[in-house]
């Protein structure tokens, strides 16, 4: 401001940016220094708010890191199972290539021995039945277990277990387990058919073998589906859970059609 004087009295003069100068008194300049606190006060108003603005932001803590979900291993399940999700840190990794157990051993041998059974169990149909949808069901058994026999017995070879004495037809070098052990009509493998079953079937026809037929084979796939719940749980090889899971397919379906045929005698 700036001291002057205007017909003996001091005036004090004011500069405001962006206005006429305004001077103190006298009385003529109300309006002028009306204008001028309005604009003082408006200009220290904005000031109040842009530092509360900027005060606010400074105190605003900063947001919290957003927490990503830990990875995860997705883990293929057995064939005819879904795949599961597990931590980085459960996972065992997965078996080694060809790796196998007792449980994958003991299933192929007790299957090779099912199945030679189910093949003399199906040998006595065309002389026997009377039915020709039993006759017919009985040619579909051996056609389909023949060559599965093989295909037990070559993992047996390859790992150099004992192949039951049955199987000696499919080849290989494997050692041989002595003449019927293990072929325990009844007690070594579930749902195998008792010596006394056996003879009864022999004895039959007609309608009376067809039931007997029906009877005996629903009992033996039986047995074999309980196999299969073993292995899937407690076995690791690759070729032994394949087999286990088509068996349970298929012979979980022809236990359905078994039960239409008996069903129909």
């Amino acid at each position: 401001m700036i001291w002057t004087t205007q017909t003996g009295r001091f005036a004090t003069i004011f500069y405001t940016e962006g206005t006429a100068r305004v001077q103190s008194f006298p009385s003529r300049n109300t309006a002028r220094r009306s204008a001028a606190r309005a604009l003082t006060c408006g200009v220290t108003a904005t000031g109040l708010a842009l530092g509360a603005a900027l005060g606010l932001a400074a105190c605003t803590p900063d947001p919290q890191p957003t927490s990503t979900p830990s990875s995860v291993v997705v883990q293929p399940g057995r064939p005819g199972e879904g795949a599961t999700t597990v931590a980085p840190d459960d996972y065992a990794g997965a078996p080694d290539e060809g790796s196998w157990n007792q449980a994958d051993a003991a299933f192929v041998t007790g299957m090779i021995e099912h199945h030679l059974q189910a093949l003399e169990i199906t040998a006595l149909a065309p002389d026997r039945a009377g039915s020709d949808a039993v006759r017919s069901f009985a040619e579909r058994v051996t056609a389909a277990q023949g060559p599965e026999v093989h295909a037990l017995a070559s993992w047996l070879q390859a790992r150099d277990l004992a192949v039951p004495e049955g199987a000696q037809d499919a080849g290989g070098t494997g050692p041989r387990a002595p003449d019927g052990a293990g072929h325990d009509h009844g007690d070594g493998t579930a749902g195998m058919l008792s010596d006394e079953q056996l003879a009864a079937l022999e004895a039959a026809s007609g309608p009376e073998f067809d039931r007997l037929f029906l009877e005996g084979m629903i009992q033996h796939h039986e047995g074999a589906l309980a196999m299969v719940d073993v292995v899937l749980v407690e076995g690791e090889d690759l070729f032994a859970n394949e087999m286990a899971a088509e068996t349970a397919a298929g012979q979980g379906g022809e236990i359905d059609r078994m039960r239409d045929l008996l069903a129909a005698l």
